[in-house]
């Protein structure tokens, strides 16, 4: 299979050959079709499965083949939970649009509106956006959605937890009622299955990993530790200099800070990516890791969501998170595109629960490891 197969336009193609993308992954093969023939739909993937250019793709080519029904107006719209992911999602929507005569616009908060708003005075096809900064910019009527063809609800269950559900509402009673919508969630809750009743229309469900799967790709182990001897534990695996990269995931933002000034006192480059963070701050920090100029990039959950770092080695879960599904997504920015990779759990006794939770969710023990 092809992508010349799934009958993309040739402007696309030319991109995607650059690209060196040749083939097309598992969901990229069913959804493209899917959405070409103007389908709602549905879609359960895990990270790393090739979801956004499944959807990127179609949009722009349905787009480019049709006539706008008001220059400049905003055709399509993607929500998504973190700031990092929309700005991921856009660098993607603008690569593959390279040779179409479309114009995406990414907005999200933490910085100034300033040139956000001057982007979407120009005119903008397709507009990625953070659900606060969009309501916020909708509220101060900068921005109109009633020329609104496609709307894609990106990483759904991050979304709900989050707490972003009201603000998705809100959007959305905005949203021209005739319309295309695409909702994607890495795992499929019954709270998900909800939203998705209300979103859309008589959808094609497509599911590439089993809902709530771990990736097959990652080794996964956990160690029980007292939290007091968690940062030893973690100084004691660093020593290992055959883990060249390690993302390690706490619980708050405190803890993220402390961690970091330990592991530099300690002599290991790292630094940690939160909400407290500036968007410039975490921007270097993402990209010094992904140039392997730090070894270690500390992070909370809302941080890292969207993160996609190309051979990642190596997952640590600090803390266990409250919400098992949370763990899913962690573990997910490991093994990524059919290579392997390692997940390391800390287990306190205070977090024994969230252990059984886990394990339950994905349907394996976890092996335990020992120094």
């Amino acid at each position: 299979m092809t992508f010349e197969n799934l009958n993309i336009l040739s402007p696309i193609l030319k991109v995607l050959e650059r690209e060196k993308y040749f083939s097309p992954t598992p969901i990229q093969e069913q959804v493209i079709p899917l959405i070409l023939q103007g389908n709602d739909v549905l879609g359960c993937a895990q990270t790393g499965t090739g979801k956004t250019a499944a959807f990127a793709l179609p949009i722009l080519q349905q787009l480019a083949l049709r006539q706008a029904v008001k220059p400049k107006s905003i055709r399509a719209l993607i929500l998504t939970p973190t700031r990092e992911l929309a700005i991921q999602v856009g660098d993607n929507f603008a690569c593959y649009g390279t040779n179409l005569n479309l114009r995406c616009t990414t907005i999200f908060g933490g910085v100034s509106q300033v040139h956000q708003v001057k982007a979407l005075k120009a005119g903008t096809d397709v507009l990625i956006a953070t659900p606060g900064r969009l309501l916020d910019l909708m509220n101060q009527n900068l921005v109109s959605l009633s020329h609104l063809e496609i709307f894609v609800l990106d990483e759904a269950d991050r979304m709900l937890d989050m707490g972003f559900v009201h603000d998705v509402k809100k959007v959305v009673a905005c949203l021209p009622a005739k319309r295309q919508t695409l909702l994607f969630s890495a795992t499929m809750p019954k709270s998900i299955q909800q939203l998705a009743d209300s979103l859309l229309k008589n959808p094609v469900c497509v599911s590439v990993d089993p809902v709530s799967s771990a990736s097959q790709a990652v080794a996964q182990s956990v160690y029980f530790v007292e939290n007091s001897d968690k940062e030893q534990l973690l100084t004691t695996l660093l020593g290992d200099s055959g883990i060249l990269r390690s993302l390690v995931f706490t619980r708050t933002k405190r803890g993220a800070n402390q961690l970091v000034k330990k592991l530099i006192s300690q002599g290991v480059l790292a630094a940690a990516i939160h909400g407290n963070k500036s968007q410039n701050a975490r921007q270097k920090a993402l990209e010094d890791f992904k140039q392997n100029d730090l070894r270690v990039l500390v992070a909370t959950d809302i941080a890292a969501r969207g993160v996609d770092i190309e051979d990642l080695p190596h997952v640590v879960n600090y803390d266990l998170p409250n919400i098992p599904e949370t763990y899913v997504h962690r573990i997910g920015r490991t093994g990524r595109g059919g290579k392997s990779g390692v997940a390391v759990s800390f287990c306190s006794r205070e977090e024994k629960g969230e252990l059984k939770s886990i394990e339950k969710l994905i349907g394996v023990t976890l092996s335990v490891s020992s120094i």
